[in-house]
């Protein structure tokens, strides 16, 4: 005879039998008890927590018809019935399950929407289910939107997704939507409790706990666990099976190494660190287990009474002793680094040194560096020790607010003067007034007034900081820029005028172009020019004799020199000049339209920025 899984032989086959649902439970009773029934449903939820199960539950509510074969739509399915047998087999011809996993495509979308227009051929309603509905391509939605949105009466769409973010809107929109929720490990385990009973699988409270921590909300994962645990332990589970089967950390190394951390002993970190790697224990699980045990710790530092609130807790008596050793900003310190530190095992090149460094940063951050001397406090000018002041009164060095400290010999008041503390950039003037009488201080054995202290400080000069005045507009600012990079020369407009009628003539272009726009004319003697760019890049032999060669073809027999340096009068500068002088004309002709005004001052009307440009220059014969 064939084995049959727990997962599969404990699924659930009424919405009684359901465990950890019980929202979604509630809304689909209320729905078929009062028969307001939509037409598409979708459940969405993590792997393992029920969604097929609740589709095949609702499809047998649906169907069902009773023992005597005279029932109706229900909330409590027979499951005698012929309709109720079909579907828990997988063999009822009106419930059809589609797996968009493997069947993404348009095409089989299609061949499922066909058999749409056919009525049940035993059922009371057809009903498709599409699990992992959200694997489907777009093609494939966009052809069942029409039948999902207006289906026959006798057509039930149940669809199921892991991702609901990748389903579209448009699905979204058309269906009534539950969210499957990840169970608690304490309903996982209470779980376990009674299957494992049915079945006379004896095993301890710890591997229980165990095993519904490893799940991870899934109620299918914790059965096959489970499953996996019988065969390991020879037909029984304890939890040291359980932890060998898991690569689970056992809780002692844990409470070793908090305990270790709350009183600072590093040595004890370290050997426990060993002794994890000696046994084969893993790191990663390590860390997750500190992580677990550390937020149990923070609930009970926060709320002591909730210490009590299992009793069956063997790991209860040492958490509490623990939460009261460790302070709670470590405990907090302490869960951050493990979490973090799960993410650096992957890079460290040993997944235990990286273990061992996570660990023992809490130590370096305690206070007092875990049990070392307080590191000195530096401060601008050092307070007088509690003793005989001296004889001759010390001077601190100069810094940069130059100050003396006298000390009075016998006097147990200070008179508090004008104090000037001058920091880079700005000045500070305090004057106080009254005395105030200084704390008595107990040395060798009878009491003494703590030395005054008197504070002289030199006043400093300001440096008065000029501040740029913001232009009135942004042409106005474009202007200023150009022209303060444009000097204008004699021979800056003549090489203005010859490299345009050389553009204008198509005699250069490209890199020969840029050179004659981006250069200063500085000297033209008979056979030779000097020209100045402030770029190397263009300066090189084949422009400049290229530029050279078109300067010859417009009557210019020169030749060219080319050095390089700042530049002050070029056809670019020019060029931008002028283009910054349109402009402000431009923006000088809107704002001083008189309907421009009118709707800026009395409609609260603005210009857009960058909307205003001149127009083109017009020539006139």
């Amino acid at each position: 005879m064939s084995y049959l899984v727990l997962a599969r032989k404990y699924r659930p086959r009424n919405f009684t039998e359901m465990v950890g649902q019980d929202h979604v439970v509630k809304a689909l009773v209320n729905a078929l008890t009062t028969q307001r029934l939509h037409h598409a449903y979708l459940f969405t939820g993590t792997r393992g927590i029920g969604k097929t199960t609740v589709a095949r539950i609702l499809a047998k509510s649906l169907n069902c018809q009773g023992p005597d074969g005279s029932g109706g739509i229900t909330a409590t399915p027979c499951g005698v019935c012929q309709a109720c047998t079909d579907i828990d087999a997988g063999r009822f011809v009106d419930y059809t399950e589609l797996d968009a996993a493997s069947n993404r495509g348009v095409d089989e979308v299609q061949a499922l929407l066909e058999q749409a227009v056919y009525k049940p051929v035993q059922g009371r309603f057809k009903v498709f289910m599409i699990d992992e509905v959200h694997m489907l391509t777009g093609h494939a939605f966009n052809a069942m939107l029409k039948t999902l949105e207006e289906p026959p009466d006798y057509l039930k769409f149940v669809l199921a997704t892991t991702d609901p973010q990748k389903v579209p809107v448009t699905v979204l929109s058309r269906c009534l939507q539950f969210n499957l929720r990840p169970m608690a490990p304490e309903t996982i385990r209470e779980h376990l409790i009674k299957v494992l009973q049915i079945e006379n699988v004896t095993a301890d409270g710890q591997s229980l706990r165990l095993l519904a921590r490893a799940a991870r909300g899934s109620m299918r994962d914790a059965l096959s666990l489970a499953d996996q645990a019988i065969s390991f332990g020879a037909g029984q589970i304890d939890e040291a099976t359980v932890r060998l089967m898991l690569g689970s950390v056992d809780r002692s190394y844990v409470f070793r190494l908090i305990d270790a951390l709350a009183q600072g002993d590093g040595k004890t970190v370290v050997e426990t660190s060993e002794a994890l790697r000696l046994n084969g224990l893993s790191a990663a699980s390590t860390l997750e287990e500190m992580s677990a045990v550390l937020q149990r710790m923070a609930v009970l530092q926060a709320v002591p009474s909730s210490a009590a609130a299992d009793d069956t807790d063997p790991d209860a008596a040492d958490l509490a002793r623990l939460a009261a050793l460790m302070p709670a900003d470590e405990t907090q310190l302490l869960y951050s680094i493990c979490l973090h530190g799960r993410a650096e095992l992957g890079l460290a090149p040993d997944e235990y040194a990286a273990l061992t460094m996570a660990l023992l940063r809490l130590l370096a951050f305690k206070p007092n560096g875990g049990h070392q001397p307080p590191a000195e406090k530096k401060t601008l000018i050092d307070t007088p020790a509690l003793v005989p002041p001296p004889a001759t009164p010390p001077r601190l060095a100069p810094t940069r607010a130059a100050a003396t400290v006298q000390y009075a010999s016998a006097a147990t008041k200070i008179e508090a003067r004008s104090v000037t503390v001058a920091p880079p950039g700005q000045q500070l003037h305090v004057v106080s007034g009254a005395a105030q009488t200084l704390p008595q201080a107990r040395v060798d054995g009878e009491n003494r007034p703590l030395a005054p202290v008197e504070y002289v400080q030199e006043a400093t000069n300001i440096v008065a900081i000029p501040v740029r005045i913001q232009a009135d507009s942004r042409a106005e600012t474009a202007a200023g820029h150009a022209a303060a990079a444009l000097v204008p020369t004699e021979e800056g407009a003549f090489w203005q005028h010859a490299v345009q009628a050389l553009i204008a003539n198509d005699a250069i272009n490209a890199m020969v172009r840029e050179l004659a726009l981006q250069s200063q004319l500085v000297a033209r003697d008979t056979d030779q020019w000097l020209l100045r760019v402030e770029r190397e890049s263009l300066n090189q032999p084949g422009s400049r004799d290229r530029l050279a060669t078109a300067l010859q073809g417009a009557g210019y027999e020169v030749r060219l020199a080319v050095e390089i340096g700042r530049v002050t009068d070029s056809p670019a500068r020019r060029n931008a000049a002028q283009a910054a002088e349109r402009q402000l004309a431009a923006e000088k002709i809107i704002f001083d339209d008189s309907f421009v005004q009118t709707m800026m001052r009395d409609f609260g009307a603005k210009i857009v920025p960058g909307s205003i440009k001149p127009g083109a220059n017009k020539s006139t014969d």
